[in-house]
C-alpha cells in the first residue's frame, strides 16, 4: 500500500508541471472528492488512494475542457481581433 501511494503522488507532481493553474486546481479539487467518496464507499485506503487518482484526472480533463478557447486575427484595419469561444 504504501509504494502504491509513494509511485502516485510521484506521478502526480510530476504530470503537475505541465498542467496550468486551472487544470492542477481542477486536478486537486477531483483527486479530494474522488478520495473521499472513493474511501467512504470501500471503507478502505485503497479506495481512497483509486478514488483520488481517478478523480484527479478527472477533474484535470473537466478543466481543460472547459477552459475559455480564443481564436485571434488581424482585420483589414490591421488591428487585432480576438474571439472567445
Amino acid at each position: 500500500m504504501n509504494k502504491l501511494l509513494l509511485v502516485s503522488i510521484l506521478a502526480l507532481s510530476v504530470a503537475g508541471c505541465s498542467l496550468s493553474q486551472r487544470e492542477t486546481n481542477g486536478a486537486l479539487i477531483g483527486g479530494a472528492t474522488g478520495a473521499v467518496v472513493g474511501g467512504v464507499a470501500t471503507h478502505s485506503w485503497g479506495g481512497a488512494a483509486v478514488g483520488g487518482a481517478v478523480g484527479a484526472a478527472a477533474g484535470a480533463v473537466i478543466a481543460n475542457a472547459t477552459a475559455p478557447r480564443r481564436h485571434c486575427w488581424r482585420n483589414s484595419y490591421g488591428h487585432w481581433v480576438c474571439r472567445y469561444y
